[in-house]
């Protein structure tokens, strides 16, 4: 299947049922798949060839959706662009990743107005919400095209994303991901969020569209589902959403659901529609998990992926986390989950030789669910995918159950004295004092030992922490190797705007003027 054919399966089982909500008003399967038909006309109708790049800058919102189900319908490629990025992060993408069509919110018209002299392969402007002095209104520029499906071919090594990815370690590359590899990875969604009670799943997209929550949304529509959208990322609209709609699954990464545990009142909310609240993108506290699990209970559903594998390379499931009646151990809590079924996974070192279960190396993947490769990289890619495996930078070990451990990023290993300490395991301990929202530990120069562990911790509102507290937690559970020598409190930690730690922008403040590994 197409990627367009998740959302025309829906439509098929939906019709005029309610497809999207969002905010007051609902959408059916018929009003956004037509408007998708129309959109795919008028670019067809400017004689675009197929994988031609287009890109939708907005915010969450179901018609500029709609504009990226009518890109997939006419089998071009979707740049995706995250309106709360900084204007010039995405110019670059859209330069970099040659985009010849842009729809646009007239919120954006003022940034897109600054930054269009610099994007002269653009040849194709329209704005989603109104005529503007330089572009057409979405309506006056395809509105009067067939409402039916257009007549389109599809390849299933056809790439349908160039998915910017390494923002957090440097300038982001494209990755290319086909139709089959989205196939892939909806298979496996479907295998973990299941409905076999003959009920419809209602989805949250909470997060932004442009990135795992508009992606994850599709296994929902393509079973006749609903999608709610949420226009902001607040926790209250968050809360009421759920409760309003009776939704049934959502994604949030880690740092959001931390937010969310703290929340006043979060104790007397009704969750009990909630079957999966999906959880990833970065580590999870094992010890904010468990009170997840205690509050909400067994809805929560891990997971493990990269730009560069759809998302989906292992899967925690509900149930995994308990064993009989019973939450399963910090070690399996602390795990990613076992493989898909779909997908192959093997720890390898140095020599790209596989190791025995149990021992530590480079996580790497094999299956359809891998990229075609970085867009106009080639020797990039070459070094990511050898003999058809995918090497994902991630260091971990494999246990005796066949459950995936992440120890850390290669290049956010500490090498301390000469010895490697994983900023991960050492997270995982500071997680779990009370008073702590959320941390990274990173390596900063040190004359002595080369690097020094350095944690930089985010406190709870309202709560207290000092320096010794952290330092000797560590030292208690870890050793004096692997506790910080240093901590720095911060109001805020620099996040992506899909919520992952920066801690290249961490690290880059401790290393100015210095050598450092990123």
């Amino acid at each position: 299947m197409a990627i367009i054919d998740f959302f025309d399966r829906g439509w098929d089982i939906g019709g005029s049922a309610t497809a999207y909500i969002q905010d007051d008003r609902h959408f059916s399967f018929d009003e956004v798949g037509t408007l998708s038909c129309r959109v795919a006309h008028a670019l067809l109708a400017l004689g675009l060839p197929k994988e031609t790049k287009g890109a939708v800058w907005s915010g969450n919102d179901v018609t500029a959706w709609a504009c990226s189900l009518g890109l997939w319908r006419a089998n071009m490629t979707w740049i995706p662009i995250n309106a709360r990025n900084a204007a010039e992060d995405n110019r670059f993408l859209l330069d970099a990743f040659d985009c010849e069509v842009l729809f646009f919110q007239q919120a954006f018209a003022d940034i897109i107005a600054e930054i269009r002299p610099s994007l002269p392969k653009v040849r194709h402007w329209v704005c989603i919400d109104s005529d503007t002095a330089d572009a057409p209104s979405l309506e006056s520029w395809c509105g009067g095209q067939p409402a039916a499906k257009p007549d389109v071919a599809y390849d299933m090594d056809d790439v349908f994303v160039i998915m910017p990815t390494g923002g957090t370690t440097g300038a982001p590359k494209g990755v290319m991901n086909t139709h089959r590899a989205a196939q892939t990875s909806f298979v496996h969604v479907m295998l973990t969020c299941t409905y076999r009670d003959g009920s419809l799943p209602v989805n949250l997209a909470a997060a932004p569209m442009t990135h795992t929550a508009g992606l994850l949304s599709l296994p929902c529509t393509a079973q006749g589902g609903t999608v709610v959208v949420l226009s902001k990322p607040e926790p209250a609209l968050l809360i009421q959403a759920i409760v309003r709609h009776r939704v049934t699954e959502f994604f949030l990464p880690p740092t959001v659901i931390y937010a969310l545990l703290e929340a006043p009142g979060i104790e007397k909310v009704d969750f009990s529609s909630v079957r999966y609240l999906l959880y990833g993108a970065a580590p999870m506290s094992v010890d904010k998990l468990k009170k997840a699990i205690a509050l909400w209970g067994p809805v929560l559903a891990g997971g493990y992926g990269q730009s560069e594998a759809m998302g989906t390379i292992c899967n925690l499931r509900p149930d995994e986390h308990l064993i009989g009646g019973q939450l399963a151990s910090d070690e399996r809590l602390s795990s990613v989950g076992r493989p898909n079924p779909l997908v192959r996974v093997k720890i390898m070192d140095d020599a790209n030789c596989p190791l025995p279960r149990g021992e530590t190396g480079e996580i790497c993947v094999r299956g359809d669910l891998i990229m075609k490769g970085y867009y106009k990289a080639p020797d990039k890619t070459a070094e990511t995918i050898v003999d058809g495996w995918l090497h994902t930078g991630d260091i971990g070990h494999i246990d005796a159950e066949g459950y995936v451990h992440i120890t850390d990023r290669k290049k956010d290993m500490i090498i301390t004295g000469g010895f490697n300490v994983y900023p991960s395991e050492v997270e995982q301990v500071i997680w779990s004092h009370p008073a702590v929202q959320d941390c990274a530990v990173i390596g900063v120069p040190d004359a002595k030992w080369g690097e020094a562990v350095k944690a930089v911790v985010e406190l709870n509102p309202g709560q207290s922490a000092s320096v010794e507290d952290i330092i000797a937690l560590c030292k208690d559970k870890l050793g004096s190797v692997m506790a910080p020598k240093s901590v720095d409190f911060i109001d805020r930690l620099p996040r992506s705007p899909v919520g992952k730690v920066l801690k290249k922008d961490l690290r880059a403040t401790y290393w100015a003027g210095r050598s450092t590994k990123i």
